[in-house]
C-alpha cells in the first residue's frame, strides 16, 4: 500500500485547511506588505530605505533572541498534549520578557557603530520587542491547537492596520518616526486580539510556572534559539556589513532585492512548512513511521519544482522588470536581485530538511551547520563588499552560505519512507526543461518582460507535463489533496482521476 493511502482523511482534510488558510492570509497579508515595501523605496529613497535596512535587519535578529525558538517547541509539544498548553503559556511569557530585554539592550550595543540618527531608530523600534512578544506566545498557541483561520483574519488586519497607519504617518510628514510608532501601535493592538482569541477559547496560563515545563523548554529550545540567530545574522549580516563598509545607500539597493525574496520565501516556503508543522510533528512519532519520510520528500519536491522557476525567471527578467517598475537609476537593485535570487531557491529547499531535523530533535546539527554558515557569509563578505565595493558582493556570499549549509543537510538527512532516488529523477527532469525554457525566455524579453515571463511560465508548466516530472503517485495525492481543500469539488468536476477518495 502506498504512503498516500496510509494518510488518514481527517489529517489530509486538516492539512489542506491549514495550508488553505495560511496561503490565503500569506497572499493577502505578505502580498501587502511586499508591495508596500517596494513602494516604501520608492517614496524613501535610497538613503533613507538603507537606514531601514538596517535597523530592521536588526531588529529581527533581536527578534530571534526574544522568541528563543520556543515556538517550534510549543507547537511541537502543545499538538502532541493540549493540555500542557497554559503552562506553556505562563513559562513562555516569564522567558521570552527577559530575552527581549536582553536584546534590546543588545542591539542598542552594538549600534553604537553607527551614526546618532540611525541609533536612535534603533533605540525606538527595539520597543517592539516587548510589544510582540505577548502576540507572539498568543500566536504560536493558536497554530498549536490549529487554529489556522482565527491566526490568519489577525494577520491580515494587522499588516493592513500598519500599512495604514505607516502610510498616515508619511503624508503627514513624519518620516522614518512615523513609521516605526506606526509598527508599535498596531503591534499593540494584534498582541491584545491574540491574547483575547486564547483567553475566550477558555485558555488561561498557569500559575506559579511550571519548572516541568519551564526549565526543558529553555533547555530544549537553546540550539533551535542558536540556529535561529546564526540563520537569521547570516541573513542580515549582508546590510550590517554593507552599512559599515559602503553606507546606507548601498544597504537601500541590497535591502530592496532582499525583501523581494524574503517575501517570495514566506509565501512559498514559510507558510506551508508552518502549516505542515504539527502534521508532520504526529506522523514522526518514534521515527520509524514513513509517512513522515513520504510527507518531507514531497514537501522537497514542492520547494524545487517552485524554487528553480522563481530563479530562472527572475535573474534572467530582473534588469528589465526593476527598471520598468524604479527606473533605470535603480539598476544597482537589479544586478543585486539576480544573484540573490538564487539564494531564495536554495533556502526553500533547505527549510524543508531544516524542519524535519527539528522534529527528529537534530537541533544541535542544525546549529553546527549554521555556525559554518556564518562563518563563511561573513568572511566572504567582508572580502567581496572590501574588494568589489559594490553591494553584488554580499549577495554572491549569501548564495555560497546558504549552499553550503544546503549541502550539509543532504548529507546527514535520512528518514523511513524518504528515498532520494525518486527526488533526484524529478530534479534530473526538471533540468532537461529548464535550458530551452531559458532560451526561450531571453529570446522573448527583447520584446518586454511580462510576454516573455508568461511565456516562460506557459512553457515551463507544459514542459513538466510532457517530461512527467510528477509521477503517478505524486498525482494521485496532489489530487486527494485538491479534494480535500474547501471548493476542491469544484475543481474535481473538470479534473478526473480513477481514484477512490477516502477522504
Amino acid at each position: 500500500m502506498s504512503e498516500t493511502k496510509k494518510l488518514s482523511g481527517s489529517d489530509a482534510r486538516r492539512a489542506a485547511r491549514n495550508v488553505s488558510a495560511l496561503v490565503v492570509a500569506s497572499v493577502i497579508s505578505k502580498g501587502a506588505l511586499f508591495v508596500w515595501q517596494l513602494v516604501l523605496f520608492a517614496w524613501l529613497g535610497a538613503h533613507d530605505y538603507g537606514i531601514y535596512g538596517t535597523v530592521g535587519g536588526l531588529m529581527v535578529i533581536a527578534g530571534s533572541v526574544t522568541s528563543f525558538g520556543m515556538s517550534l517547541i510549543v507547537i511541537r509539544d502543545v499538538a502532541r498534549e493540549p493540555d500542557k498548553a497554559g503552562g506553556y503559556w505562563s513559562a513562555m511569557v516569564f522567558w521570552q520578557t527577559a530575552l527581549a530585554l536582553i536584546a534590546y539592550v543588545g542591539i542598542n550595543s552594538f549600534s553604537v557603530v553607527y551614526d546618532e540618527a540611525l541609533r536612535g531608530f534603533v533605540a525606538l523600534a527595539g520597543l517592539n520587542l516587548f510589544v510582540d512578544l505577548f502576540g507572539n506566545t498568543g500566536y504560536d498557541l493558536l497554530l498549536a491547537r490549529e487554529e489556522m483561520l482565527k491566526t490568519s483574519l489577525v494577520e491580515i488586519a494587522h499588516i493592513l492596520l500598519r500599512i495604514g497607519l505607516a502610510v498616515l504617518a508619511l503624508v503627514l510628514g513624519w518620516g522614518l518616526l512615523g513609521i516605526y510608532g506606526a509598527a508599535i501601535a498596531s503591534g499593540l493592538l494584534r498582541s491584545l486580539v491574540l491574547l483575547a482569541l486564547n483567553w475566550g477559547d477558555g485558555l488561561r496560563p498557569t500559575f506559579p510556572i511550571d519548572r516541568g515545563i519551564s526549565r526543558p523548554l529553555l533547555v530544549n529550545s537553546l540550539p533551535l534559539a542558536a540556529s535561529a540567530f546564526l540563520t537569521l545574522a547570516y541573513q542580515h549580516t549582508d546590510k550590517l556589513m554593507t552599512t559599515g563598509i559602503l553606507g546606507v545607500e548601498g544597504t537601500g539597493y541590497l535591502t530592496v532585492a532582499f525583501v523581494i525574496n524574503f517575501g517570495v520565501i514566506e509565501l512559498f516556503s514559510t507558510t506551508v512548512l508552518v502549516a505542515a508543522y504539527p502534521l508532520l510533528s504526529r506522523y514522526h512519532g518514534e521515527g520509524k513511521n514513513p509517512i513522515f519520510g513520504f510527507l518531507i520528500e514531497k514537501l522537497t519536491l514542492y520547494m524545487v519544482v517552485i524554487g528553480l522557476p522563481l530563479a530562472l525567471f527572475v535573474s534572467l527578467l530582473a534588469p528589465d522588470a526593476i527598471s520598468s517598475f524604479f527606473g533605470e537609476q535603480n539598476a544597482v537593485t537589479a544586478g543585486i536581485l539576480s544573484i540573490l535570487i538564487w539564494y531564495t531557491a536554495i533556502t526553500m529547499i533547505g527549510n524543508v530538511f531544516s524542519k524535519a531535523m527539528l522534529i527528529q530533535n537534530r537541533q544541535r546539527l542544525l546549529l553546527v551547520f549554521r555556525a559554518l554558515g556564518l562563518g563563511l557569509n561573513i568572511a566572504l563578505n567582508t572580502i567581496l563588499l572590501t574588494a568589489w565595493g559594490d553591494p553584488r558582493g554580499a549577495a554572491v556570499a549569501s548564495v555560497i552560505s546558504e549552499s553550503l549549509v544546503l549541502i550539509l543537510l543532504f548529507s546527514s538527512f535520512a528518514a523511513a519512507g524518504f528515498q532520494w532516488r525518486r527526488i533526484a529523477n524529478s530534479v534530473l527532469r526538471l533540468l532537461l526543461i529548464a535550458g530551452p525554457v531559458a532560451l526561450l525566455m531571453i529570446g522573448m524579453r527583447g520584446i518586454h518582460f511580462l510576454p516573455a515571463l508568461l511565456t516562460g511560465l506557459i512553457a515551463y508548466i507544459l514542459s513538466m507535463h510532457i517530461v512527467r516530472v510528477f509521477n503517478s503517485e505524486d498525482m494521485d495525492l496532489l489530487y486527494r489533496l485538491v479534494a480535500a481543500l474547501p471548493g476542491g469539488s469544484l475543481v474535481l468536476r473538470f479534473w478526473k482521476r480513477d481514484i477512490v477518495l477516502s477522504w
